[in-house]
């Protein structure tokens, strides 16, 4: 069981606002793909205002940047990022339009909550070790059928 600190308080409204931003960035996108008339199109607009905003906050941040070389040591699989956000932003525009919001939020999260049972069960990724217990499998269970319950229009 998660204890209660002035910590978790503070982060539950914040990660709430990733799911709030999301829906919206969903939304905003499927709108843009009307004028630029292509996911993939939509999809780079967005890529490139938010590497615009993430190259000015980089730059007057005040941290050590990596050089090149310790770039080139990194594991091939840090590197999949990116790829993974070009197919979520790209797929959700795609699909927004056909699926409606909701349930494409509800298949979102529940992906992401059996992904995150795995990589938790195993501990892959360099993710703490958290075996799967009935109360999180019945948790995704519960979103599943939540899921299923959005299909009904």
């Amino acid at each position: 069981m998660m204890k209660i600190s002035s910590q978790l308080i503070l982060l539950l409204p914040l990660v709430l606002g990733i799911g709030v931003a999301l829906t919206f960035q969903t939304a905003i996108n499927t709108q843009l793909r009307e004028y630029v008339q292509s996911p993939l199109q939509a999809a780079l607009f967005s890529f490139l205002i938010g590497t615009i905003l993430l190259c000015f906050l980089v730059f007057v941040q005040n941290s050590a940047k990596p050089d090149f070389s310790h770039m080139m040591t990194m594991p091939w699989y840090l590197w999949m990022g990116g790829f993974l956000g070009v197919y979520a932003i790209s797929m959700s525009l795609f699909a927004a339009p056909k699926l409606g919001l909701l349930t494409l939020s509800g298949l979102i999260i529940f992906g992401q909550i059996i992904t995150s049972m795995i990589l938790d069960q195993f501990g892959l990724l360099g993710v703490e070790k958290t075996p799967i217990n009935w109360q999180r499998f019945l948790g995704g269970v519960v979103i599943f059928i939540g899921v299923l319950l959005t299909l009904q229009r």
